[in-house]
């Protein structure tokens, strides 16, 4: 989608609003109209086009991977609910041929180099070693930009991401080998309790992240979790608080 910039000069040559504005047509509902007009007057949007990622979370990822340095070459990969796949791209990119990335949804997502795509539940009991094997060996990483429907609800739509939240890390803990990461969409003030308390007790160090690709006005962010124990941690006493 272009980034035109509707509006025309007023009277003196005093710019007007260079905002593009969308017509509430026939079958488009307000928030349809709203959604449009965001992704008109979005700066990531236009220059995800201009580089050629296939959608501006790409921009989250890589803003990301600068203050934390999480993608190496070489490393394998897993990204859940991957499509369209700006976050594999990313990856794939960093990772290069001697590096994995395998991406998984539930929606079939066009082929692209360096990435092998899956069409699977990431909850089917036999992901897990599915995965392992197609990446031929423990994931490095384990990335999820996923996010429930929203509702409207504020409440609800928290539950609902963080549900998906700790679901993507009881299956990041599965193919995980030691010293992993886990990276997951979250929303601001939901990620309290069981969440935050089993990361914690799995992974060395746990924090919120919030990239400047995030809107403004969202609130999203994302919670990191990196030096993972390893499924001996789960079994272990542990000295934390």
């Amino acid at each position: 989608m272009s980034d035109r910039r509707g509006g025309a000069s007023s009277g003196g040559g005093v710019r007007g609003d260079l905002k593009q504005r969308v017509k509430t047509g026939r079958g488009r509902t307000l928030s349809q109209k709203r959604w449009l007009e965001r992704q008109l007057n979005d700066p990531y949007v236009a220059r995800a086009k201009r580089e050629g990622y296939r959608s501006r979370a790409a921009y989250k990822l890589l803003e990301i991977d600068d203050r934390y340095k999480l993608l190496r070459p070489g490393q394998k990969i897993v990204d859940l609910g991957a499509a369209p796949g700006g976050w594999s791209q990313v990856a794939a990119r960093v990772v290069g041929p001697s590096g994995r990335v395998v991406g998984i949804d539930l929606l079939e997502i066009e082929p692209m180099a360096g990435v092998e795509f899956i069409t699977l539940d990431f909850l089917d009991p036999e992901a897990p070693a599915r995965l392992t094997g197609m990446l031929g060996g423990p994931a490095d990483l384990v990335m999820s930009d996923m996010a429930a429907n929203a509702t409207g609800h504020k409440k609800t739509d928290h539950l609902r991401i963080i549900g998906l939240a700790e679901t993507a890390a009881e299956f990041a803990r599965e193919i995980l080998g030691p010293g992993g990461a886990y990276l997951a969409k979250v929303l601001q003030g939901g990620t309290e309790g069981a969440l935050l308390t089993d990361l914690k007790r799995d992974f060395a160090t746990v924090r919120h992240v919030k990239p400047a690709a995030s809107r403004a006005d969202s609130s999203e962010l994302y919670v990191l979790a990196t030096g993972y124990r390893g499924t001996s941690a789960r079994t272990a006493p542990s000295d934390a608080e």
